[in-house]
């Protein structure tokens, strides 16, 4: 994405930037961007609500896997879960924008957590299988706190795009490491422990975090009163259904990454070795939001094509070493890219609807994995061999790269004239 010197954001681009960052002195655009009065406590209280969101799918296969002796009960549970989710979330968000943070994400977690203990108690009473869908289900009022924090920096450093680039790419740093260490957290505490400890320990941290973060409310963004805002769904703004065709496609590669890494590896090594990808993303990100500014989506999408098919070179070669590299190196395409897309989401949304529209987006991203899973699962369950089925994420990425080529081909695409 080119660089602009002036923004258009949902604040507006007439309204000058609550916060500007000092532009002296040897410090670095990461200790900038947290000398804005508050970022660092909305930070914190954020960071340990989006901890629980990497240790939820894990704890829940888990125990109830454990309890029931069915892993495919466990996974039907967990994905009516996410469908639930992709349902809710979009209306969850534009409560928050309508309403307000504070007073949404604070009764909506309430609810979410809720839904957590019970799913925990059905599976402690080996309650029947019903009882476990409709407590998953339940859970989906969470909100999306890594949305409400962007929208945070986002009302920060409206007609700052540099400061805005820096804190996109933090953001999405912290994503990848909350999904990384999530489940290995997951794991640890409920075989140290018992096995709803690590659904308890989550509704905890969860309930804690979004607490914390609501209480910040001198950096919450204002409140855009209903008439200010544009009517209607966000699908009908123009280019939004092409870009979330993008994130669709992109979701795809993570879901199918994952689960032809942990078919091919099988066995105790499949997750360190997964991690390394989420480790050259969250490590990316970090240097990408050093550079003050972002490059073009399509840019990204071509780098993570090519750097896709590193993981299918390793596996074919037969080394768990390769592989692991491949990985690494491969995850260094992901934080980039969905930066830029995120950045992208931001310009395109209508003032006063940020949640919402950065919400679609993940919700794209997690219709994407879905898909993405199960066509990499039975791709490595069908295929001659598992190293194959790395072909998949390659295709997913080549996928979004055309659906971007498109996107942008027709918004460069002259328009008829009207006699």
């Amino acid at each position: 994405m080119p660089h602009h010197d002036l923004m258009l954001t949902p604040a507006g681009p007439a309204l000058a930037p609550r916060y500007r960052e000092p532009r002296t002195g040897a410090a670095g655009p990461y200790r900038r961007l947290f000398a804005a009065p508050g970022a660092r406590a909305f930070t914190a209280g954020n960071l340990i609500a989006r901890l629980p969101m990497g240790m939820f799918g894990v704890s829940a296969v888990i125990m109830i896997a454990g309890a029931y002796g069915s892993y495919a009960l466990a996974g039907a549970v967990t994905a009516t879960g996410m469908a639930a989710t992709a349902v809710v979330a979009p209306w969850t968000a534009r409560l928050v924008d309508r309403h307000g943070q504070a007073r949404v994400a604070v009764p909506a977690t309430a609810l979410a957590v809720l839904g957590s203990l019970a799913l925990l108690l059905c599976v402690h009473h080996r309650a029947p299988a019903w009882t476990l869908f409709a407590a998953c289900a339940a859970t989906a009022t969470c909100p999306n706190t890594g949305g409400m924090s962007r929208a945070r920096w986002a009302h920060l450093y409206r007609g700052d795009p540099a400061a805005l680039h820096t804190a996109n790419s933090f953001e999405q740093a912290v994503d990848e490491l909350c999904f990384m260490l999530g489940p290995v957290l997951a794991a640890f505490v409920c075989a140290a422990l018992f096995p709803e400890a690590g659904t308890l320990l989550g509704a905890v941290l969860l309930l804690t975090g979004v607490l914390v973060f609501a209480a910040q409310r001198s950096t919450e963004p204002p409140v855009t009163p209903r008439s200010a805002t544009a009517p209607g769904s966000l699908l009908r703004v123009a280019g939004t259904v092409p870009l979330l065709g993008v994130f669709l496609a992109t979701g795809a590669v993570f879901g199918a990454m994952e689960v032809v890494t942990l078919a091919h590896v099988d066995g105790p090594l499949a997750g360190p070795v997964l991690a390394l990808q989420a480790a050259g993303s969250c490590a990316a990100g970090l240097v990408y939001g050093r550079t003050g500014r972002a490059v073009r989506l399509r840019t990204c999408l071509v780098a993570m094509t090519c750097l896709m098919a590193l993981p299918f070179l390793g596996a074919s070669t037969g080394s768990l070493l390769a592989l692991a590299a491949g990985l690494l190196v491969a995850g260094m395409a992901t934080a980039p890219t969905l930066v830029t897309g995120m950045a992208l989401v931001q310009r395109l949304t209508p003032r006063g609807r940020l949640n919402e529209g950065m919400t679609l987006a993940v919700t794209a991203l997690l219709a994407g994995i879905a898909v993405g899973s199960a066509t990499g699962g039975w791709t490595a369950e069908n295929a001659p061999s598992t190293a194959y089925a790395f072909l998949v994420p390659v295709a997913a990425a080549a996928l979004a790269l055309l659906r971007e080529a498109t996107r942008t081909a027709r918004e460069t695409a002259p328009r008829p004239r009207r006699e």
